[in-house]
């Protein structure tokens, strides 16, 4: 996800002790759902991908790809929503 897209995963309560970035003035929103925000090109963290803006494309793109086919050879699955 880029930008904005982080708001998708706040609302499906799926942020909760995962390292992401985002568009800056969605920190807060991250923060209170329980992520850990970062301010950086690009972050991956339990298979999500994450980066700030549009500028961060090319870096965001690359590593996308590179963790996608990683998933794909190491036969990982989607991770599961936790039950409380």
């Amino acid at each position: 996800m880029i930008c904005h897209g982080p708001w998708t995963l706040i609302e499906a309560d799926a942020v909760r002790g995962v390292r992401i970035t985002s568009w800056p003035s969605l920190a807060t929103d991250l923060r209170n759902a329980g992520a850990d925000w970062v301010d950086a090109e690009v972050v991956v963290h339990q298979g999500i991908v994450s980066s700030r803006k549009p500028d961060d494309l090319p870096a965001f793109n690359r590593k996308m790809i590179e963790t996608f086919a990683l998933g794909r050879q190491a036969g990982t699955r989607p991770r599961k929503k936790a039950v409380a």
